[in-house]
């Protein structure tokens, strides 16, 4: 087992803390004023994987990573973590009998609400990640990407909603913290409102306050999601 002995701040506790609670993934780590102790995250990183270890997958494998990739791009940009270029996550190859699952993980959470425009909370626009975008190009029909984004959003405001109030104290926590630039926030939110036409988000002055209305906007809009709406493709992804 090895640990990450890191200085705190408050980006990346936010991004530890919402990780845990919103991802398919647990985290331990300990805070003691300004120092941060991390578990280290097991897996082959992003772009060795890419590079040395994608082109001898098989092409049901792809599939799978490209579906994959799909949802954790989803999940970054609900939940606002920033940075996901192909170094900051690894790839978790999971034996299951005859076959290998794949997963996606974020390994590092400093950008967890700080950046202004939103492309930098989606990792598909990274060109470190080109290849993984691509795969996804070739391996799934746009019906099946709008698919598995509805039920990325489905299945994180389950989280959001399970996890009561311990994600509410820590939204709260955020609201009122300095944890970004004042041009961010301007900017995000604008483009967050061009996404969504809400215009709660052009009334935002904090991060946390726009982290809070991204997750309450998903929980609002996607947690009443059933598979009949998804078959009949009769909902609409902004």
């Amino acid at each position: 087992m090895y640990f990450y002995v890191k200085k705190t701040d408050a980006s990346r506790i936010y991004g530890l803390e919402l990780e845990h609670m919103l991802s398919p993934y647990n985290l331990n780590f300990l805070v003691h004023k300004d120092t941060l102790i991390e578990e280290h995250i097991a897996g082959i990183p992003g772009d060795v994987f890419i590079k040395d270890m994608l082109p001898n997958c098989s092409e049901s494998e792809k599939a799978q990573l490209a579906k994959e990739f799909v949802k954790f791009n989803e999940r970054c940009m609900i939940r606002l973590l920033g940075d996901m270029r192909s170094y900051n996550y690894v790839i978790v190859p999971m034996h299951d009998f005859d076959h290998v699952v794949y997963k996606i993980r974020a390994i590092d959470f400093d950008q967890q609400s700080f950046e202004g425009k939103l492309k930098v909370y989606r990792p598909q626009f990274f060109k470190e990640n080109y290849v993984m975008v691509q795969m996804v190009q070739n391996k799934l029909q746009r019906d099946s990407v709008d698919q598995y984004k509805i039920e990325e959003r489905s299945i994180v405001a389950k989280r959001i909603i399970s996890s009561g109030d311990r994600i509410n104290r820590l939204v709260n926590i955020c609201k009122s913290d300095n944890i970004s630039l004042p041009e961010n926030i301007e900017l995000l939110k604008k483009q967050i409102y061009d996404l969504t036409l809400d215009i709660n988000f052009k009334k935002c002055k904090t991060m946390g306050q726009l982290l809070d209305l991204a997750l309450d906007f998903v929980k609002r809009n996607y947690q009443d999601v059933s598979m009949n709406q998804i078959i009949d493709k009769r909902i609409k992804l902004p």
